[in-house]
């Protein structure tokens, strides 16, 4: 096989995800660039880290990249550098700086327009609509129509979720009581919300949508690799048990069982490859009883935070990565649309239990762990020295306590 080292960009959960499938597939070790060392990712084995200050910074992304291809390359001229973004906002950055870093590395990744138009909530819902993909109703707010109070006439009732288009600038907003996306219940609650984004610095529009009723138990995540002929070789539907109920992280999946719906996931593969798209889509989808339908609620122009789900379940997303951009070998036969039978459980057991929605979906979940089908991101048997596993009791009971704060179940 040809020389070939990853490269990745980020140093969370989705990293060392990508890091794990690479090692556990090749033996290979990862290189980290990333802005600083997260806990998630400290003391690991199978990743040689690179931290700089003012990493997600354009300019200086652009330089740190390429001064390190130039090196990489001149060391390693014959080594194929797999350069993979593990954030929004390296995804929007590698989109960025494409021409500027292919002379050193091999990646698949959309131009920066159409990145621009995927990323951004209004323009994706807009082309959800275009392609006749379901997804809630929705109301587009910007802040000359915030100033103006327009949100006091929503074409729809409460409750209703808001959620920023633009998550790469709210990535550097702050504000108390921020969350990532917020379910509001009345006109006032509403009303302040958009005050407190808008008065911290925000400036790009916000989403408001009509509210899906159910609990994470309605949610399903959806992974797909699309190769560099924009074919979609792979995909993968999951059903989320539970999510990370605390405020800078809500929204994250805690636990997933595999799921299967043959039309919906060709109706994403159309959309995908009709609009060119290259490289991992994730998508975040949720169930609605009323009609019977899966919705979009958006795609992430990369692997998902949770995408070991994909690599336990037996379709490791780094065998795609290297079959497409390595190797070289053209997609042959059908889209794979995975069938699984693990869990990814990111969170004690008990805790599972405890605060995931009682029903059938619980109950595969619970069966899948006795019988020994269940696996978590950062726990791999071969990057388990003394210090990480300490690490990782403290990260399972620091999970477990942020349940409690915020679910409120203590017995």
């Amino acid at each position: 096989m040809t020389a070939f080292q990853p490269v990745l960009l980020g140093s969370e959960t989705c990293a060392y995800a990508m890091a794990r499938a690479f090692h556990s597939a090749y033996g290979l070790k990862s290189l980290v660039y990333g802005r600083m060392q997260l806990s998630v990712t400290k003391f690991s084995s199978i990743m040689e880290p690179t931290f700089f200050a003012d990493f997600t910074e354009p300019e200086s992304f652009r330089r740190h990249m390429v001064e390190a291809g130039r090196r990489l390359t001149s060391e390693r001229p014959d080594t194929t550098f797999l350069l993979i973004a593990c954030g929004d906002d390296y995804s929007e950055l590698l989109s960025r700086y494409k021409d500027e870093l292919k002379p050193y590395f091999t990646f698949v990744s959309v131009d920066a327009d159409l990145h621009d138009r995927l990323s951004n909530k209004t323009s994706f819902y807009e082309l959800c609509a275009q392609y006749d993909l379901p997804h809630p109703l929705t109301f587009v707010l910007d802040k000359a129509g915030a100033a103006a109070g327009k949100y006091h006439d929503l074409p729809f009732g409460f409750p209703v979720a808001v959620k920023p288009a633009n998550s790469v600038e709210y990535l550097h907003v702050d504000f108390p009581g921020r969350k990532k996306a917020f379910i509001l219940h009345t006109p006032e609650e509403l009303a302040h919300v958009v005050s407190a984004i808008y008065g911290a610095g925000y400036g790009s529009e916000l989403i408001i949508q009509d509210f899906i009723p159910g609990s994470d138990a309605n949610m399903r995540v959806l992974n797909a690799y699309v190769d560099h002929d924009h074919h979609v070789r792979m995909m993968v539907l999951g059903h989320v048990l539970l999510a990370d109920p605390t405020p800078e992280a809500i929204g994250n999946y805690a636990a997933i069982i595999p799921d299967y719906n043959e039309g919906f996931c060709l109706k994403i593969k159309s959309f995908l490859e009709s609009i060119g798209y290259e490289g991992v889509a994730n998508f975040d989808i949720k169930f609605d009883p009323r009609d019977g339908e899966y919705k979009l609620f958006e795609i992430n122009l990369r692997q998902g935070r949770t995408n070991f789900f994909v690599t336990l379940n037996g379709f490791n997303l780094a065998e795609y990565f290297v079959d497409d951009l390595v190797l070289g070998n053209p997609m042959e036969g059908d889209t794979v649309i995975g069938r699984g039978d693990s869990m990814l459980l990111e969170v004690p057991f008990s805790t599972l239990k405890k605060y995931a929605e009682p029903g059938e979906a619980l109950d595969r979940g619970i069966a899948l762990h006795k019988a020994g089908k269940s696996g978590w991101t950062l726990r791999y048997g071969r990057d388990l020295s003394f210090r990480r596993r300490l690490l990782l009791w403290r990260l399972h009971r620091l999970t477990a306590k942020n349940y409690d704060t915020y679910l409120g179940k203590n017995d």
